[in-house]
């Protein structure tokens, strides 16, 4: 297996380049691949991942409204891509997740979006309130969507500059978030069942979205 040494220059090199990794037991890395692994196994992403930084500005440079959609904390793969194809059919520019505590994109989540993840942007970023702090001194605004305001999703104008947040069901969107948020939108609902699939409710928000510039025109 790995020697120390190796293992602290692996660790090293894996924080530089803002990789996740987790330490397991050796049984676990049996199981992943049985092939001799000497004490590590690495996951490939089949996409490369982009900078939100590169992005904007090339948005701004062709004459586009930017159009961006935060996922905070979207751990299931199968959710992610349903999110990913609507994205992509809603004319989204760039998709950001955090580099911890997100969906992997993986076989499954590729299929469940259809192929949109190797047409839309995905970028990582270390800390979505930074990013999402870019965002803001970049021209848009932040549009947070939960339950925690009587806020309908109609009222935010989302022909202007948007970044929208989605948050997992299980944990909504992050208080640090919510909080520099310019406006927060809430899907109205009337049934007993108190939330939505969160790859639907992103749907209804950017269709709102895609509503609201068709209206425009």
């Amino acid at each position: 297996g790995l020697t120390g040494g190796i293992i602290l220059e692996l660790r090293s090199l894996i924080n530089e380049q803002e990789i996740g990794f987790q330490l397991v037991p050796v049984e676990k890395l049996n199981r992943l691949t049985p092939k001799n692994h000497q004490g590590a196994v690495a996951f490939i992403s089949p996409i490369s991942y982009d900078k939100i930084e590169n992005i904007i500005p090339a948005i701004y440079e062709k004459g586009e409204v930017p159009l961006v959609l935060i996922l905070d904390g979207i751990t299931d793969v199968r959710n992610f891509g349903a999110i990913a194809r609507t994205a992509e059919c809603a004319g989204v520019h760039a998709l950001i997740v955090p580099s911890k505590g997100s969906a992997q994109i993986n076989p499954d989540a590729i299929k469940t979006s259809a192929g949109a993840l190797y047409k839309i942007p995905v970028c990582r970023h270390d800390s979505l309130f930074k990013t999402a702090k870019f965002l803001q001194e970049s021209g848009l605004q932040l549009v947070a969507c939960t339950e925690k305001t009587n806020d309908y999703l109609y009222q935010p104008d989302y022909t202007a500059p948007t970044a929208i947040v989605m948050g997992s069901e299980e944990n909504g969107i992050s208080t640090e978030l919510i909080r520099i948020a310019d406006h927060l939108a809430k899907i109205p609902m009337f049934g007993e069942i108190e939330s939505l699939n969160v790859s639907v409710s992103a749907g209804i928000l950017l269709y709102e979205a895609v509503r609201q510039k068709i209206a425009l025109k």
